[in-house]
């Protein structure tokens, strides 16, 4: 064995990355798929495109090394959580569109269920909210009566990403998720590590449409060999956050990590411990390895570089999402400008989903380069606004951030973020580290890496982002705390 097929379907696009023994990205193929927004506040997208793009990547990076079908150990599977597709069990054809996490349709399901969103957090340690898959699956069984009577008759089969694409890996024969991913349907119960019966009956979801639920670590199937030439074992999935915080090596009690993708998403590791959140944090599961389950506790920014998008696409004033860091250095500061990035509601602490965006501070002199620097600063705040309620549950202070994801590559914004926390921030040699830790967790279940200490000399790090006392970081945090309650609409 030489290598780790690493597949990590993300919300805009599908790669899949070759990892050799030292946690080397040897190649790397990727492709982007549509995004559909049929109505205001819905995002969806073609589940078959998907399947489709991350077949052609697959091939794609093991056709570039010329390497042989053996030479790869497994294949591990990351994906973009909350997404849900069901899907006929004998055909295999998707009844629906995926629904995307940021789709935020099911706003008024969850206002109906208010009533039992004690329930709910007590189980699932989740908030009840539109982000997560299982008012997605009641909203499309509830669209169509006869879909509802083939889910009940056992027709039909749901499935988050990871299962999406393992069952078409293995043509059907293994429909299953791990326990990070049924950890953010709101079905699943994070202390008996079931499917619950009571919020499969509020949600109205019959039991047989939902997948076994297996580790992080071991080997749930392989591929038909028909598909690739050759049946590889799957053995590691993680929803994205999860991989990332493994990937990262936050493998002790208190170790952060933030990602920043289309969304930022900063995880605390809490150990073997369940921390309930008095801050609107959501308890979720880390990882189950070799029969032990690691706690965590998360806060999601909703949009981050789909901020960057937005600017590039909607406002134009950048070309590629890179340019952002040069237009963010025309100028000196924000110019007094404060960008709320509410562009789909607002994620933790605030959880609003009928908040909107704002730019504010604008004045006859404003750039384009003080829009750009107020965006950086938007991501890294709410950022912020996540991790110090963070340490207030968790009851510890950390003294480093450990970053990655795209944007992370963005020495300005690591700059900014290093700032305003008062907090180190390191960025390791890999940045892709969602796809290193589902690679991680598949060669761990097949012997390719012996264990955790073996992995930890394989972490290097690239930079070290140390704090800067700079004279606007404290007016630019003040006029953040002032101004974001203004967008606020639930509250």
């Amino acid at each position: 064995m030489k290598y780790i097929l690493s597949i990590d379907a993300g919300t805009t696009s599908s790669r899949a990355i070759l990892f050799d023994k030292h946690g080397q990205a040897q190649a790397t193929a990727q492709h982007e798929f549509p995004q559909y927004f049929p109505k205001e506040s819905w995002v969806e997208h073609n589940a078959k495109e998907i399947w489709s793009t991350q077949l052609k990547a697959i091939k794609e990076v093991i056709a570039s090394q010329g390497i042989t079908l053996d030479e790869i150990g497994a294949m591990g599977i990351t994906n973009q959580r909350e997404t849900t597709v069901i899907w006929d069990r004998k055909s295999g054809e998707p009844v629906h569109n995926a629904i995307v996490w940021q789709d935020r349709r099911t706003a008024s399901i969850c206002d109906t269920l208010q009533t039992h969103a004690s329930t709910f957090l007590s189980k699932t340690g989740l908030l009840l909210d539109a982000y997560f898959s299982g008012t997605k699956i009641k909203w499309i069984l509830d669209s169509n009566p006869n879909l509802r009577k083939r889910a009940e008759a056992g027709e039909l089969a749901f499935g988050t990403i990871d299962t999406w694409l393992i069952w078409n890996l293995t043509k059907g024969k293994t429909h299953t998720t791990d326990v990070t991913n049924a950890s953010r349907t709101l079905l699943f119960n994070i202390y008996t590590l079931e499917w619950d019966t009571e919020l499969l009956r509020l949600l109205n979801i019959p039991v047989s449409l939902l997948p076994k639920v297996v580790s992080s670590s071991e080997v749930v199937g392989e591929t038909e060999a028909s598909i690739l030439g050759k049946a590889i074992p799957i053995s590691g999935i993680a929803g994205d956050q999860q991989a990332a915080l493994f990937g990262q090596l936050c493998i002790n009690p208190g170790d952060v990590k933030n990602t920043y993708g289309t969304g930022c998403f900063c995880i605390m590791n809490t150990g073997e411990k369940a921390v309930v959140s008095q801050n609107k944090m959501l308890t979720t599961i880390g990882w189950q390895l070799n029969g032990k389950v690691t706690y965590a506790l998360e806060g999601s920014v909703f949009i981050a570089g789909a901020l960057v998008q937005w600017l590039r696409d909607q406002l134009q004033i950048i070309k590629a999402a890179p340019d952002i860091e040069a237009l963010a250095n025309t100028v000196e500061d924000n110019g007094g400008v404060t960008f709320i990035p509410a562009l789909s509601g607002l994620g933790a602490p605030y959880w609003d989903p009928e908040a909107t965006g704002a730019i504010m501070g604008i004045t006859r002199g404003t750039q384009k380069g003080h829009i750009a620097r107020a965006a950086l600063e938007a991501i890294a705040l709410r950022s912020r606004d996540i991790i110090i309620e963070m340490q207030k549950d968790a009851g510890v202070s950390f003294d480093r951030l450990n970053v990655d994801g795209g944007a992370s590559n963005n020495d300005l914004l690591m700059q900014i973020q290093a700032n305003v926390l008062n907090k180190k921030v390191i960025r390791p040699d890999t940045t892709e580290t969602t796809a290193l830790g589902a690679a991680f967790f598949a060669g761990l279940a097949v012997g390719f890496w012996k264990d955790e200490k073996e992995l930890q000399t394989i972490w290097k790090e690239n930079k070290v982002f140390h704090p800067i006392n700079d004279p606007t970081t404290q007016g630019c945090i003040e006029r953040w705390e002032e101004r974001i309650p203004k967008v606020l609409k639930s509250k």
